[in-house]
């Protein structure tokens, strides 16, 4: 049986953790992008140009500008 320390060496562990690291981060930088569109709108930028600059489709730039309740 597998003990904690063993389980964390093996190659398996190393690669679904780095995975898991790797998306989490996938998920902040896109979660960051997102903050930033009413601030773009706010500068005058179009909904079509924040899409183009973020690589976002032009519909989840529009989510993204409604106001949160």
């Amino acid at each position: 049986m597998f003990g904690s320390n063993e389980l964390k060496q093996t190659r398996f562990y190393q690669d679904v953790f780095a995975e898991g690291k790797q998306e989490g981060r996938q998920e902040g930088r896109q979660e960051a992008k997102l903050e930033t569109i009413p601030q773009l709108l706010g500068l005058g930028l179009s909904i079509e140009q924040i899409a183009q600059a973020l690589g976002f489709d032009e519909q989840v730039v529009r989510q993204a500008a409604q106001p949160k309740y």
